[in-house]
């Protein structure tokens, strides 16, 4: 495997697509400072003895937090974790100047703690987590690694299993991952473009066969002494 290797984590099972779940987050929060206090939408995780939760909302609360250490043969493996989140949501969705506050200080942690002197829109893990999965299994970039791995290298793996999975017959798994010019591997993907490529072909195909195959139209004609004939014509 040649460097970059993207290590992802990967949840079945898991509906971050759950309309309750979604709606469960306040953007202003996120991204303005001045709006710490607005935490409409975000039941139950709103606030705790009196003060309100920065991030609020059930999607910062259950973000995924186990960890991953490499060893690459004897090696310690050091894992790239900056730039795992897409820049337009660094900038745009998170604030610089949004600490978090008053998070996981509840009875019952959800996932990830927070490190309060560290603004959101640094909180990497954070923010890849908050945008959410279409479907019930998913894959999150976890980091990158910046070695090239060959044929009977020693990979350890040593993790901490954190994160809950088991409650909702869940499962994770850990997946390493490279990429080429065309992207990475996704069955998804390949497997609707050639559905919705073969619907169109034999759409195509139908059609030309009904375009070639005129059938002929019939008509009635009255002459003028009252006899009637039968006619074809050619369809238009």
């Amino acid at each position: 495997m040649k460097q970059p290797i993207f290590v992802y984590y990967q949840l079945n099972n898991f509906y971050q697509n759950h309309r309750r779940y979604v709606k469960s987050r306040n953007d202003q929060q996120l991204r303005d400072a001045s709006k710490a206090n607005e935490t409409t939408l975000c039941d139950p995780e709103k606030t705790r003895d009196g003060m309100a939760i920065v991030p609020c909302g059930l999607i910062a609360w259950s973000t995924f937090n186990d960890t991953y250490t490499f060893q690459h043969n004897t090696n310690n493996l050091s894992i790239d974790k900056t730039d795992i989140s897409w820049k337009s949501d660094r900038d745009h969705k998170f604030g610089s100047d949004v600490f978090p506050k008053n998070f996981q200080k509840g009875p019952l942690i959800g996932g990830k703690t927070l490190n309060e002197s560290i603004p959101l829109s640094e909180q990497e893990d954070l923010i890849v987590w908050m945008r959410t999965a279409a479907l019930p299994t998913f894959r999150k970039l976890y980091g990158r690694i910046y070695v090239d791995l060959k044929e009977n290298d020693t990979i350890t793996v040593t993790l901490d299993n954190n994160y809950n999975t088991y409650s909702f017959d869940g499962k994770k798994s850990l997946v390493l991952s490279t990429s080429t010019w065309l992207g990475g591997k996704n069955d998804f993907l390949g497997l609707a473009y050639l559905t919705v490529g073969g619907l169109c072909f034999f759409l195509a195909f139908a059609f030309t066969l009904l375009y070639l195959i005129k059938p002929e139209n019939w008509e009635i004609t009255t002459t003028c002494h009252g006899t009637e004939t039968l006619q074809a014509t050619d369809a238009l």
